[in-house]
């Protein structure tokens, strides 16, 4: 439950509402959100919206901070275990975070991140099995802690490493970004990334390939209860005329299989 919950924190979160602006929130909405993306311990939202656009604007390139061109590993996870590569450094601060700075919740969460995280990702989650329950402190901070940073960590970084060097590429077979089925399973809808890379403003980063996308289908529910809004999308005719100048032909509706590459 804790990772599920998290989980939104970082897909309809951190990734579609905060970084992207897909779509724009109530003040309330945008509140649960970043607290739950902190449960995930994936850096301040400050922070994580930082890398994430630089990764967008020099994507698989030396200032991509998890360029894929450097290999799997580099890319799920050794970025974050190795020395940043001077051009990320150089080029993360080009990176315009001019509304992040202006919302004054998000700057508190950066500025106290560590005493925030402490609070909210690891003593709430794990004292209310040992009240509610009497649970063994050490199994509450093995599961409800350790055991479900390792498995979202991971489901996160799947995106940056899978589904940038497995799947087809319906909408630009230029770029490393892939359609991923099983990324999109795991990560509520994240895998569909050849369609992200070139519409990374559309709420539901994907075209097709709903029935996985539980992160829209939330967004869905939202925007009908009024607490999402101005939701944004391509019009069918851009996605027709990109698939047809730039995709492999492997796209559903405007492909032409024969023809795929």
């Amino acid at each position: 439950m804790l990772g599920f919950l998290g989980g939104f924190g970082i897909t309809m979160g951190a990734h579609r509402l905060f970084t992207h602006r897909a779509f724009k929130a109530t003040t309330p909405t945008r509140r649960i959100l970043m607290i739950l993306f902190i449960m995930n311990g994936q850096n301040s939202l400050w922070e994580w919206a930082r890398d994430h656009r630089q990764h967008h604007k020099y994507s698989d390139t030396d200032a991509d901070p998890h360029n894929a061109h450097r290999g799997f590993f580099f890319s799920h996870v050794g970025w974050l275990l190795s020395r940043k590569h001077p051009k990320v450094i150089q080029y993360g601060k080009k990176i315009n975070m001019s509304d992040f700075e202006a919302d004054s919740w998000i700057m508190f969460q950066k500025k106290y991140f560590i005493p925030i995280y402490l609070v909210v990702s690891i003593f709430i989650p794990c004292i209310f099995p040992i009240l509610l329950w009497n649970e063994d402190p050490i199994v509450s901070l093995l599961v409800c802690f350790i055991g479900k940073t390792a498995v979202v960590l991971n489901i996160t970084w799947s995106v940056n490493s899978f589904s940038h060097l497995h799947g087809t590429k319906p909408y630009d077979k230029s770029i490393l970004p892939a359609q991923n089925e099983f990324v999109s399973f795991i990560a509520g809808g994240e895998g569909y990334h050849n369609y992200h890379h070139v519409y990374p403003w559309d709420y539901r980063t994907a075209e097709l390939g709903s029935n996985y996308n539980l992160t829209a289908k939330l967004i869905d529910y939202c925007a009908k209860k009024g607490w999402v809004y101005d939701l944004k999308v391509p019009t069918e005719e851009s996605i027709r005329n990109r698939v047809r100048k730039t995709g492999d032909n492997s796209h559903e509706k405007y492909g032409d299989i024969t023809k795929y590459t």
